[in-house]
C-alpha cells in the first residue's frame, strides 16, 4: 500500500514569494511554520511532493545550480522537522515554451505520479494560486488554497472558477496541516 500523498506548491507555500522571482539560496527564505508542516505530515504517513513552476531558469534569472542549492536549503529544513520530499518536480520553461508541465497544466502533477508509482487523484494539492489549483483540479486532487504568498489575493478569484469556488482556504501550510491531520478530512 502506497502512502496517501499531499502535493505542494513551493514558492508562497513553503517560502515567502516575490514578484521579482526567488533567484538565489539567500532570497530563499521559509515561511513560519512550513518545514514543521511537512515534518508533520511526513510523520502522520503521508508522501509529501512539491509541484513548482521556475520559469525564472528559462528567462535567466538563476541557473539550475541555484535552484539546486535552494531545493537542498528547503529539504535540509524540513529533514530537521522529521520530513523529507518524496519528489521534486520543477517547470524550467517560460510561459510561451508551450510545454505540458507549466501550471495550470497538470504535466508536474503526472511527473510525481509517475516518479512515486502513486496516483494523485483524491490527493491534495496545496497552492497560493489559481494556477495551482487548475493543475490540481485537473490531475483529480482536492485542492485547498493558502492566504500566504498570492494567496490572499487569489482567494477573491476562487468563485470565478467552477471547480475551485468550494475550495478550503487556510492562513498558511500549518493550517491546513492541522486541519488536515485533525481528521477533518
Amino acid at each position: 500500500m502506497t502512502n496517501p500523498l499531499i502535493i505542494l506548491d513551493r514558492d508562497g507555500v513553503l517560502n515567502e514569494d516575490t514578484d521579482a522571482y526567488v533567484k538565489s539560496v539567500d532570497e530563499w527564505i521559509p515561511l513560519p511554520g512550513s518545514a514543521a508542516a511537512v515534518g508533520q505530515l511526513c510523520k502522520a504517513g503521508f508522501q509529501v511532493a512539491i509541484a513548482t513552476n521556475q520559469s525564472g531558469l528559462a528567462r535567466g534569472y538563476f541557473q539550475p545550480s541555484d535552484l539546486d542549492a535552494m531545493h537542498a536549503k528547503m529539504t535540509a529544513l524540513a529533514a530537521a522537522e522529521g520530513g523529507e520530499f518524496a519528489h521534486i518536480a520543477f517547470c524550467p520553461h517560460g510561459p510561451d515554451d508551450h510545454c505540458d508541465c507549466r501550471k495550470p497544466l497538470p504535466g508536474l502533477i503526472h511527473q510525481i505520479e509517475q516518479a512515486l508509482d502513486n496516483s494523485a487523484e483524491g490527493a491534495w494539492m496545496i497552492g497560493d494560486s489559481i494556477r495551482d489549483l487548475e493543475a490540481g483540479a485537473a490531475a483529480g486532487c482536492k485542492v485547498a488554497l493558502v492566504r500566504t504568498g498570492k494567496g490572499a489575493k487569489s482567494e477573491p478569484r476562487l468563485a470565478a472558477h467552477e471547480q475551485l469556488f468550494e475550495a478550503p482556504v487556510f492562513d498558511d501550510l500549518a493550517a491546513f496541516t492541522r486541519f488536515l491531520l485533525d481528521g477533518a478530512h
